[in-house]
């Protein structure tokens, strides 16, 4: 069995992730991973540029905010044995520059981000409390497509208020597992783990 890791288009992906995340949701992509087997496409891991400004700030303070990417989304096709670490790791090879990598598992998917750890992330917590824009009969949406739709709009919230009434309302988000990875010379590194804001801690276990 032949297994490899190349760079891929959005084109190349856009339909594996959109079948098989849970999400539903096509983020910010910059990079994106395809892990091949005997040449068959059997997973894809992507990168790009965090939709929240805060969160690139908040890591590691303005100095590095520009560095501050997103491992947005890992799907796989069957999910076979060390197949996800395997991609993961072979993709944060390939990407170039200096680089904070940050991720992050949904507790209410029942993830606890096992291949972040087998890959050497460090663990840095919950993320914060926070809640998310629903419609009623809309529930599938991520919160954040949602919001999209009055994006530009001044006071968006009384936009939606204004629009679905009382089908508009306001849920606790699920909090995730953060990870982050650093990649670049070992002097950005050094700084940029000492600029960090999170306080690392060992990594959470299943249930």
């Amino acid at each position: 069995m032949s297994k490899s890791v190349r760079s891929i288009s959005r084109l190349d992906c856009a339909h594996f992730v959109l079948e098989r995340h849970y999400a539903k949701r096509w983020p910010s992509i910059s990079y994106a991973f395809g892990l091949y087997i005997d040449g068959v496409l059997s997973g894809v891991v992507t990168y790009g540029t965090p939709s929240s400004a805060p969160l690139k700030r908040g890591i590691a303070g303005d100095d590095y905010k520009s560095n501050v990417i997103e491992l947005n989304r890992l799907c796989l096709l069957n999910n076979g044995k060390n197949e996800a670490s395997f991609l993961v790791a072979k993709s944060l090879k390939m990407l170039e520059g200096n680089k904070i990598v940050v991720s992050f598992a949904d507790i209410s998917q029942g993830h606890i981000g096992i291949v972040y750890q087998a890959c050497n992330f460090l663990y840095s917590g919950l993320s914060a409390k926070r809640t998310d824009w629903k419609v009623k009969g809309k529930e599938h949406l991520h919160g954040q497509t949602i919001a999209d739709e009055f994006r530009g709009v001044k006071n968006r919230s009384q936009a939606m208020r204004d629009k679905y009434g009382d089908d508009f309302y306001l849920e606790p988000r699920p909090r995730k597992h953060r990870y982050l990875y650093f990649l670049g010379s070992r002097a950005f590194k050094r700084s940029a783990r000492g600029a960090l804001k999170y306080k690392l801690s060992a990594y959470p276990k299943s249930p």
